[in-house]
């Protein structure tokens, strides 16, 4: 018991000493969707309203993306090709059409019952089985230390050598090529959960001058503070600001929403 209040303490001190200096420029008006655990904040717009919009890291709560596609009669095209999420996806979608069961759970494994899925279309949850990268390939995705975890990452975030023989071979795409697939023409809002290749891809795509509404955006590494990890937030939203975005929202732990507006 003592032991995990020390590792709490400690974890709160490294956040606080190794915080990116980003300002929050906060917009007036700003809506949540999902879970406690999945879900993410933007700004409405009218842009949304029937819309294809990208999600990028599933895993096992697809609360945002239900609940998106039914608020704004939106397409989402998923993205993540790791097993237990596709698994996830395919279980959600045998319901579709029918009502939530049961409540969203706290923790990052909804039941495929909490879905609330009335509203949505039959065709509006799309999953892409691959990896969001900086190019099209295959490529190593690492396992996560905790087997009771989902998220795979590119990157192998969590820096474990242990975990280098711990991984699937997956293809990988990037958002261009997700772009010309899927016949869309701009993407009013991006959603970026990708386990540490959020800053890679991010800076791929403004190189490639594909610049999405909004962008809602985990800094991973954030979640494993140090010099590198201030150094990464800080490098990426300084390209974003560059690319003529401004920062609306922080969560307080590493969720981040960028717009253009």
């Amino acid at each position: 018991m003592l032991s995990r209040i020390k590792n709490r303490v400690l974890s709160r001190l490294a956040r606080r000493k190794y915080a990116p200096d980003i300002a929050i420029d906060r917009a007036p008006r700003l809506v949540r969707l999902g879970s406690s655990y999945g879900g993410w904040t933007f700004e409405p717009s009218s842009d949304l309203q029937r819309s294809t919009i990208v999600s990028c890291g599933l895993g096992e709560d697809a609360s945002f993306d239900v609940d998106f596609a039914s608020a704004f009669q939106a397409r989402v095209i998923i993205v993540d090709p790791t097993p237990r999420a596709i698994t996830h996806f395919r279980e959600m979608q045998a319901r579709a059409g029918q009502p939530a069961a049961t409540e969203y759970v706290k923790g990052g494994k909804q039941p495929e019952t909490a879905y609330d899925l009335q509203k949505v279309a039959a065709d509006a949850l799309i999953l892409e089985p691959s990896a969001l990268w900086i190019e099209n390939t295959r490529l190593k995705f690492y396992a996560p230390q905790n087997p009771d975890h989902v998220s795979h990452s590119i990157t192998n975030i969590q820096g474990n050598s242990s975990q280098t023989d711990k991984y699937i071979e997956v293809p990988a795409v990037t958002l261009q090529t997700l772009m010309q697939k899927y016949a869309l023409a701009a993407i009013p809002l991006m959603k970026l959960d990708i386990e540490g290749a959020e800053g890679k891809v991010i800076q791929s795509a403004l190189e490639s001058r594909i610049f999405p509404g909004q962008i809602l955006v985990e800094f991973d590494e954030m979640n494993f503070p140090s010099d590198q990890s201030k150094r990464s937030a800080e490098d990426t939203d300084r390209r974003l600001r560059q690319a003529g975005y401004k920062c609306r929202y922080f969560d307080g732990i590493s969720n981040f929403l960028y717009t253009l507006r």
